[in-house]
Order: structure tokens, then sequence, then C-alpha cells
């Protein structure tokens, strides 16, 4: 049986004449996008422009909230009230979707960004209050959660429409979290071998965690992030290495 995957990367992430990553690059590689939505990263034009590119190379477009960290890049963990997160996750949805109509496209999933996802994937509660604020705004979209984590255990019980993510340029642990950033090995830099374990990981239908150990896992979309300087070259080694042995290239249904 062919083995089909998506392909993902976190982009719009430039402010004003401030620009990261290759975005036009990437899109020629990925099939979904995750789009920041000014809190994090990303102002309206970085957004629109970032659409636009999107619709011309048929990749996907996803809603990418973070906390309303822009010095920190999202990556700061930060403690809200439950009113104070769910108007937070509702606000920018609302923004990325408002734009997506204004360039005449619509926002197919939802994926939460840097500190808020690491969080959400360690404390349900944490993971429901996003999610239940996203479904509001919009009942139908597909919700992007690492798998085998709580944001994907918040996801089956709401019964939303959900895809599982996995990282090709991150390491895990044993319970299916990332590693730290802070911590050695965190980030992966070398293509070919990110090419290489990501394969494993979709023939075993597994995450394989730093220690060698295999987490079974619905495997739906591996994610390449954009603002690395390796992160074009990772996207193309991936790709290839993925389409060479069989496996299908194309948006999560």
């Amino acid at each position: 049986m062919t083995i089909k995957v998506d392909l993902n990367s976190d982009m719009g992430e430039g402010f004003g004449p401030w620009k990261m990553g290759d975005d036009a690059a990437l899109l020629d590689v990925i099939s979904s996008a995750n789009i920041a939505c000014g809190f994090h990263a990303g102002d309206p034009d970085v957004m629109a422009n970032t659409m636009r590119l999107a619709v011309q190379n048929d990749v996907g477009i996803g809603a990418h909230p973070g906390f309303a960290d822009l010095k920190g890049f999202g990556r700061r963990r930060m403690k809200l009230g439950a009113e104070e997160l769910q108007n937070l996750i509702a606000y920018q949805l609302g923004a990325a979707r408002g734009i997506a109509a204004s360039v005449g496209t619509q926002v197919r999933h939802f994926k939460l960004h840097g500190a808020l996802s690491n969080m959400c994937s360690e404390d349900a509660g944490l993971a429901r209050l996003c999610y239940e604020a996203a479904l509001r705004v919009d009942p139908d979209i597909t919700l992007m959660v690492l798998c085998e984590t709580a944001q994907q255990s918040v996801a089956q019980d709401l019964g939303a429409n959900w895809a599982g993510e996995i990282f090709a340029d991150r390491a895990y642990e044993d319970d299916a979290t990332l590693v730290d950033r802070s911590k050695k090995g965190a980030v992966l830099d070398d293509a070919d071998a990110a090419a290489e374990r990501i394969l494993l990981m979709l023939q075993e239908g597994a995450i394989i965690a730093s220690s060698g150990k295999r987490i079974p896992a619905k495997i739906d979309t591996v994610c390449l992030h954009g603002d690395t300087a390796e992160a074009v070259s990772m996207a193309r080694a991936l790709r290839a290495k993925l389409t060479s042995s069989g496996v299908e290239i194309a948006q999560f249904g």
C-alpha cells in the first residue's frame, strides 16, 4: 500500500521590513502552510502576501496562532487566564480567516505555535481551552495536533477533525513531546539524516524517540520549520527521499 503524507511548514513569520525564512522556496516543496497571525510574528501584509503565494502553489492554508510575544518569537511560556487565552485564539483565527477571504481563499486547518503548542502537548486542560475557542469560530476546521500528546487526546475527545503531526527537524522524548530547545540535539540540521529518519517513521507508523523507543502514531503530516538556515535544503531533501521511496506527498484529507 502506498504511503501518503502531507508536508507542512510554519511561515509568514516576517514582520514589516524584517524577513524570516524563504517562504517562496518552501512553497515549491510543501503541501500545507501554517501562517503566523500577527502575535508571535507576521502582520496583515505578510499574512496576505504569504496566502497569495500559497494559493498560487496550490498549498493548503492554516492559521498558526501563538502567544503575543514578538520579541521572543512566541517561544517563551506565558500564563494567561482562560478567557484571555480563548480570546487570543479566536482573535488570531478570525484574522487569518478574514485575510484568507480577502485574497479569495480559506483557512483549512489550525496549528498552535511555539511555547503555547508545547504547553498544550503536556496539559489537556490548556489544549481544550484553545481547541474549544477555535472550534467556536470554525466547527469544521482541522486541528493539526502533535501526535500522541494531550493535543491529540483532546481533539479526539471533542470529536473534531484532526491531523496528526510529527517534526522532521526536532528530537523526541519518550512521551512523544519535543525535546526542549535548550537541550543539545533538540533541533536536527542534517537534511539527509532527517529524511532517513522520517521515512523510517512513516514506514513503521511510529514516532522514534531519541532513546530509540517507538511510539505508534497516526502520522498525517510532517513539519519542517521555515525559520532555520537549513529549512529549504532540508525540505527538498526530505521530499526527494520520500518520493523516491514511493511516498505520495499530498494535502491531508
